[in-house]
């Protein structure tokens, strides 16, 4: 039969289905190997060929290690809360279940014509009650623990209660908001509200205000990450900064441990450094100024103390408590409108702004903790209230926003390192001679450093301290279509759910908005309430927190007695390699190693991090095209010709345009209705459209989806192809320019096995030595560009593979079965009906990735090229055993040289063995 794509797949397909090819169990004595891709959610879009990029590539990878002998477990499901659903909810009012089950459905019937090998066995949801009991369980867990500085791990907070009982806060190293200090007695003679408020302190869930990003149009709190440029980046609504009581996670706790281990990954060197400066570890003081006239004090923190003569002014950010308490009066309105202006920047853009300066003067002075003058406090948006403590002890003369700001609003700058130059900006030198700076004066920076903190320590104004740029990550959101938080309110006191009353389920709703009053669409419930009396939290959990640990719940999906089982997680262990965007670079993975940490105190794991190889795929960009509307008319001008006209460009379906940027344009009339009556001015008789490589997006209608390549070409066909247009890591523009190629690469691959009749066509005789050369020449190169995770060259080596064997009318069974198994990694359905047309049983992912032989590989002849005069005129194959007398007596009995020669004597033969033969006549 000739190759008919859609038979052979549809058949592996269903196949692998009934089988179960794909379902693996821990109670296998094989070695492991765990795959993942990351958390896929399933948008009401479906997916598009960028998506399956990373999909593919662990595919890939995870069909290869089982062909090596290791057990693969490379699971699937779904991220399946999230604000797109609700969003979607609140406009057509359809539950977000029944969108999110839609979606999902759309996406299986998608991901299974690609072809992947996923155990479906596993699958997950974050929003089945089911799978989110675990993920509430564990915030319970959390919220009943505490960092102990001490152990370096977390304890349970009845230990931490204990010991307050015994001796008070006295010798407690706790991760904490603040630093608290109480007698055993003072804390027995505290209420129970006190005592929890206490407790808030220092558990690894709390809840305190908290000032967050946001968002009126959307009514909910969102991530830095969901905001770009002061707006959401669902809807691009504006958002603002506001003081909320919110749950928030310590994720600030584990920061030390997070950057120590980061050295063992085997990851880019790109995205540790990117960990690396989210976290944001540094080492300095702790200074504490007084404020004039007030009971308030001013804390700060900063890396350089050595510079503390040099500070002129204090700043405080523009949402810090202290602003309303230390305002003077008179300065008050200045404020207040500079604090409502800053509120609609989001901190993201505040600390990427460095040319915007703005402020307003408190009316209010700071003292020096060492010399007691007077020193103006002003508030400004590059200080942020969640970094350090939202203070800064401004230093202009060594630091170049400090200059700026001092510049622009005409501040004292004092410089305090000798020689350094501030006339045109801050000279941020860490090192040299201290000058203008009292007792440091003559001391080297470093020096500087210890006996400022010294000092500052002595005179019970500030200590050494480390500060993390990290802060603790907020665990609240405003919206229904999340997991609730298991909480509820007993007479102001916060109570968490027992594990026998888990899981605390969504309950139905009217709306999936806000309430009038702008409570959380959950307080809209009608009689949900705790024993039918005490209010549960209204706010749900945010969209990382079923993603933060679901590689664990994969490893035991269907276990009702626990989140996973200590076999089945012993023995899968942590993810041996991990793809994904970069996008979750400072977001997702932050939060699973932080999750990850916790269990790990909790011996729940064995290691200290989740993910062992993390590999980055890069971006298919879409290739958007434009036509050119005449403003005023409905004339549209080719593209050469725009410039000669006033026109505006205009997206058009790439559906409708050729790969040469020809415009279809009675397709382009039928698009819409308002363009049938569409006029143009042409360029040789024909349209041609602009074109610019983007992010694929329906609103630029460049979206292409698998589901029309694999109808045109098939599924192998979009494999191979995807992995064909370049490195994994690298983002690259979908062209379908290449995709015939690939196509007719899978047809030549057909006919090694098959005659002109389309009939199986296989020899069991011997292969030849050119035959084992080529076949083992493949091997060597796709085992190692798989370690190099090169997929793109192995698809180029495989081509070389068939072209070379179809020169040589290859048809021989032993080298066509192992060449079925190199193929099957990317193109597993085409593989598969190979393998089985050779009479093999089963499936070829139950063979063994072949071992190329180095034998095959040794050259015994040469093939020298001949010339006279340094022209070649013919080719001689000669075995490489011969010496150069014995090739050039060879070369000269040849017919072809007797043919040159013409009977002259050759005045000098050079024979280079190996590389060439020249004859000078």
């Amino acid at each position: 039969m000739e190759y008919n794509f859609s038979t052979i797949e549809s058949r592996w397909q269903q196949y692998w289905q009934e089988k179960g090819t794909y379902e693996v169990s821990h109670l296998s004595k094989k070695p492991k190997y765990y795959v993942l891709d990351m958390f896929p959610y399933p948008s009401g879009a479906g997916l598009h060929v960028g998506h399956p990029l990373g999909y593919i590539a662990s595919d890939i990878y995870a069909r290869y290690k089982r062909l090596q002998g290791f057990n693969v477990l490379h699971p699937i499901g779904f991220d399946a809360f999230g604000l797109p659903a609700e969003q979607y909810a609140i406009e057509t009012g359809q539950h977000p279940a029944i969108t999110t089950e839609i979606n999902i459905t759309r996406y299986k019937q998608q991901l299974k014509k690609i072809g992947f090998a996923f155990d479906w066995s596993r699958e997950l949801r974050t929003s089945d009650p089911e799978y989110y009991k675990w993920t509430q369980h564990f915030f319970i867990e959390i919220f009943n623990h505490w960092y102990d500085k001490i152990t370096n791990k977390a304890q349970p907070i009845s230990a931490l209660i204990a010991a307050f009982e015994a001796t008070g806060s006295n010798g407690i190293q706790a991760a904490c908001e603040k630093e608290l200090h109480f007698t055993a007695e003072e804390w027995k003679a505290m209420d129970t509200y006190q005592q929890q408020e206490v407790l808030m302190n220092y558990r690894l869930a709390y809840r305190a205000e908290t000032s967050v990003n946001w968002c009126p149009a959307l009514g909910t709190v969102l991530a830095n990450d969901e905001v770009k440029d002061g707006r959401s980046e669902r809807g691009g609504h504006p958002v603002e900064q506001k003081k909320m009581m919110q749950w928030n996670m310590r994720i600030t706790a584990y920061a030390d441990r997070m950057l120590d281990d980061l050295n063992d990954k085997d990851w880019s060197d790109s995205l540790k450094e990117m960990q690396r400066n989210w976290i944001g570890r540094s080492e300095g003081a702790k200074v504490v100024f007084d404020v004039k006239d007030h009971e308030e004090k001013i804390e700060v923190f900063t890396t350089r103390p050595d510079t503390i003569f040099g500070v002129t002014f204090v700043v405080l950010a523009p949402e810090n408590e202290l602003v309303k308490k230390i305002t003077n009066p008179k300065f008050k309105f200045d404020v207040e409108t500079y604090i409502e202006a800053t509120a609609h920047r989001s901190e993201r853009d505040r600390m990427a702004d460095v040319k915007h300066v703005s402020g307003a003067f408190t009316g209010t002075y700071a003292l020096h903790p060492i010399t007691g003058k007077e020193i103006p406090i002003w508030i400004a948006d590059y200080v942020l209230a969640g970094y350090g403590t939202g203070a800064v002890m401004a230093v202009p003369g060594g630091d170049q926003r400090d200059w700026d700001f001092a510049k622009h609003f005409k501040l004292k700058i004092i410089p305090v390192i000798k020689d350094g130059d501030i006339s045109e900006g801050a000279f941020e030198a860490k090192e040299g001679e201290m000058i203008y700076s009292d007792f440091l004066n003559g001391l080297q920076v470093k020096a500087a450093m210890k006996a400022s903190i010294a000092k500052l320590e002595e005179l019970g104004k500030g200590k050494s301290k480390i500060n993390f740029r990290l802060r603790d990550a907020n665990f609240s959101r405003q919206r229904y279509w999340g997991e609730p938080i298991p909480v509820y309110y007993q007479d102001g006191l916060v109570k968490t759910l027992s594990a026998d009353e888990l899981p605390l389920v969504l309950p139905e709703i009217d709306e999936y908005k806000p309430t009038a009053t702008g409570e959380p669409p959950l307080a809209r419930a009608k009689d949900w309430k705790y024993k039918g009396v005490y209010e549960y939290e209204h706010s749900t959990m945010p969209g990382w927190a079923g993603s933060s640990w679901y590689f664990l719940r994969y490893t035991d999906p269907n276990n009702d007695d626990d989140p996973f089982h200590g076999d089945a997680q012993s023995y899968w262990g942590n993810v041996d390699l991990y793809i994904g965007g970069s996008e979750h670079a400072t977001g997702h993975l932050l939060y699973a190693r932080f999750w990850y940490k916790f269990f790990k105190d909790l011996g729940l794991v064995s290691k200290e991090g989740p993910f062992q190889k993390l590999v980055n795929q890069g971006m298919i960009q879409g290739r958007s095209n434009f036509v050119y509307r005449i403003a005023g008319t409905n004339t549209f001008v080719s593209f050469n010709q725009k410039n000669n006209y006033d026109t505006t460009p205009m997206n058009v379906d790439v559906s409708i345009v050729n790969d040469d940027d020809i415009l279809d344009i009675e397709a382009f009339k039928h698009w819409r209705p308002d363009l049938a009556n569409a006029e143009f001015i042409l360029e040789d008789g024909q349209y041609v459209c602009g074109a610019e490589i983007e992010k694929m997006s329906k609103s630029k209608y460049n979206v292409v989806t698998p589901d029309e390549i694999i109808e045109r070409y098939g599924a192998d066909t979009l494999r191979l192809y995807e992995m064909f247009l370049g490195p994994l890591e690298q983002s690259k523009p979908w062209s379908t320019k290449g995709i015939e190629g690939v196509h007719r690469f899978l047809k030549k691959l057909w006919r090694l096995y098959h005659n002109e009749q389309h009939v199986l066509d296989v020899s069991t005789a011997e292969p030849t030595k050119a035959e084992l050369k080529v076949l083992h020449k493949t091997i060597k190169k796709v085992r190692e560009e798989m370690e190099r995770f090169s997929f793109n060259t192995i698809v180029s080596t495989l081509m070389v593979c068939v072209n070379e064997l179809t020169e040589l009318k290859c048809n021989k069974k032993e080298i066509l079965k192992e060449l079925a198994i190199l193929v099957s990694c990317h193109a597993p359905h085409i593989a598969e009906e190979l393998w089985n047309q050779l009479g093999y049983e089963g499936t070829i992912f139950d063979a063994i990735m072949p071992q190329h032989n180095d034998a095959y590989l040794v050259e015994s002849s040469f093939e020298y090229p001949v010339s006279f005069n340094g022209k070649t005129r013919f080719k001689l194959d000669l075995p490489l055993s011969l010496t150069p007398k014995e090739v050039e007596t060879m070369v000269l009995e040849n017919e072809h040289a007797q043919k040159w020669l013409e009977g002259k004597q050759p005045k000098k033969t050079i024979v280079v063995p190996g590389k060439i033969v020249n004859i000078v006549v």
